[in-house]
């Protein structure tokens, strides 16, 4: 059997962009998602190039997510990449107007799942003496903005977390590799701002922003390189973005 990777939120955006790209290079994948029917519908499309295995969880409730990894044949435990993509921001406002439910969601899905998917699939990664763990992040992780504080500082923990493990995990044989996109156009936007998309869409308008495929290329560049090589850290902007919050729009 070849290499088996391990990938939560695919059922849109980065996760769903990067299980296509790995399935066309013969990569066999465990596919996570919350919803079932998407779910099943990418599995279909991507068993045309290799094995697919489908687990419907969140990645915010650890019982589900722990039954669910605990369920994998022996066939699927063997896992060589695992690729914690699921999250998204919850709500854009001040702390002090904020709402605590989204407040939650947001780290229950950025950090908590990460730790959760993360705590139950390493250990086989150790016992095999090799394995390549890749945490999405964002630059909000490495700079923080006004109106997203709880989601900066979810991404700011995520940069940690790779930067920790990757010294606890390198003397086993795993690569870690933390990667932080800037602005990409997928549903990230209509999340944050509660289903309005003429509010998500004024975000890429007037510059060409990053796509979910252009991620996903760069998750697989990762994975491709010879085994002596480990990307540590990779920030991806646009090229009409240089910082955050700053991003150069052609007027009409």
């Amino acid at each position: 059997m070849g290499k088996i990777a391990f990938i939560t939120g695919v059922t849109s955006g980065i996760g769903k962009a990067t299980a296509t790209i790995l399935a066309k290079n013969n990569i066999n994948l465990i596919i996570c998602g919350r919803r079932k029917d998407k779910l099943e519908n990418l599995a279909l499309i991507l068993r045309e190039y290799v094995e697919v295995y489908t687990l419907c969880f969140d990645v915010q409730n650890f019982k589900e997510v722990k039954n669910s990894i605990e369920s994998l044949p022996e066939y699927w435990k063997n896992i060589d990449i695992l690729i914690n993509n699921a999250g998204g921001a919850h709500g854009f406002s001040t702390f002090v107007d904020s709402d605590i439910t989204d407040l939650e969601n947001t780290i229950d899905s950025n950090l908590k799942g990460l730790l959760y998917i993360s705590k139950l699939i390493i250990p086989t990664m150790i016992s095999n003496s090799r394995g390549h763990v890749i945490n999405m992040s964002s630059i909000a992780g490495k700079q923080a903005y006004k109106k997203g504080m709880v989601y900066c500082a979810s991404k700011a923990a995520v940069e940690s977390i790779s930067k920790s493990m990757r010294l606890e995990l390198v003397p086993f044989g795993i690569k870690v590799t933390n990667i932080a996109p800037g602005a990409v156009h997928t549903e990230f936007s209509t999340t944050r701002f509660k289903g309005d998309k003429k509010r998500a869409d004024a975000v890429y308008e007037n510059y060409q922003p990053l796509v979910a495929e252009d991620v996903g290329k760069a998750v697989f560049y990762c994975i491709d390189l010879p085994m002596h090589i480990q990307i540590a850290d990779m920030t991806i902007f646009p090229a009409a973005q240089s910082a955050a919050t700053t991003i150069h729009k052609n007027k009409k």
